[in-house]
């Protein structure tokens, strides 16, 4: 009999959320899903996108490629990070149109919002004031990504059957994570700094800023059951619950903990008995970025893996390798 399901292409596939969603599609008996590496296929070359499209004709798209990086690499590389983000979003969602794909999802990041957003932070909150300075080229390069594909679906929904829709994501960690020491996310950073600090025994632990700022955590393998869930709801149940110009789903834990918290977890989880101190001359960022998910609760999705159990994992994904790149 010859295979009906459907061609899923995932964009990123090597990244954290991308691998997460490969995973997830395979454990539901996906069979027929596509991946290039960075190698094999440059996102930001159109030419190279277009003739990948017109050759591999997917039916459904997930956008989980892109340039990321915590405060400092959004700090250093401002221009890669708005200028590669726009490139891959604009020619995935452009050339996937032009090849006929009508389901397509795009994974942003709850940066769109403004800096003082009231919290939790709701879909509509969205360009209703200034964003946080530190990563704005990247926050702006989201908001595109949002408006790319609800302009597609309103010029190109009724005439071709378009249906591009987008997830926003809380930050998040686990399985796959960059632990670069400068140019990766707090609980990575985290992570590779109190499992230093044990192995040295050093005596403390110092962190970035005054430790007050509330964030939200969401597992990658949570993001990618929500997105799932997200891409394969009736067209009529995502309509819903959105508007044209107002699409995206917040995806998010549904909690948040300040960063002296979440610190204190991470040592405990790795076992690191010193102090931990705070350097309040570096920046905070953002004061709270808490998502409301209420949207996303009313159709049928909820995250399930708890902090203390998603951090054992993230430091067991870190160990592995560690000692798989402390062996090369």
């Amino acid at each position: 009999m010859a295979d009906i399901s459907p061609r899923i292409y995932v964009a990123g596939h090597r990244g954290m959320v991308g691998s997460a969603i490969v995973r997830q599609l395979i454990a539901a008996g996906q069979t027929n899903i596509i991946t290039r590496t960075h190698a094999e296929l440059d996102l930001c070359d159109q030419a190279a996108v277009r003739s990948f499209f017109q050759t591999e004709k997917p039916n459904q798209v997930y956008l989980a490629a892109a340039k990321v990086g915590g405060i400092h690499a959004n700090h250093t590389y401002p221009a890669e990070f708005i200028y590669q983000n726009l490139m891959m979003e604009a020619n995935i969602v452009h050339e996937a149109w032009r090849a006929g794909v009508q389901k397509l999802l795009f994974l942003g990041s709850s940066c769109i919002y403004p800096k003082l957003a009231p919290q939790p932070m709701r879909e509509d909150a969205l360009l209703t004031g200034q964003l946080e300075s530190t990563n704005e080229p990247y926050a702006i390069a989201k908001i595109a990504g949002i408006k790319l594909c609800e302009s597609y679906n309103r010029q190109y929904g009724a005439s071709h059957g378009v249906d591009y829709r987008s997830v926003m994501p809380t930050n998040l960690y686990g399985v796959g994570d960059n632990y670069h020491p400068k140019n990766s996310h707090v609980i990575p950073a985290l992570i590779r700094r109190f499992h230093e600090a044990k192995i040295t025994q050093a005596p403390s632990v110092t962190i970035w800023g005054t430790g007050t700022p509330r964030r939200e955590f969401l597992y990658v393998d949570d993001m990618a059951s929500a997105s799932i869930h997200v891409m394969n709801l009736p067209k009529a149940t995502y309509d819903e619950h959105t508007s044209s110009m107002q699409s995206h789903i917040n995806v998010g834990f549904g909690d948040d903990v300040t960063i002296a918290e979440l610190a204190a977890t991470v040592g405990k989880t790795i076992g690191y008995q010193g102090a931990i101190d705070f350097d309040v001359s570096k920046p905070d960022g953002t004061p709270r970025k808490w998502m409301d998910s209420s949207r996303l609760n009313h159709l049928g999705w909820k995250a399930n893996t708890q902090l203390e159990e998603g951090l054992a994992l993230a430091y067991a994904d870190f160990l592995k390798s560690h000692s798989s790149a402390s062996k090369n």
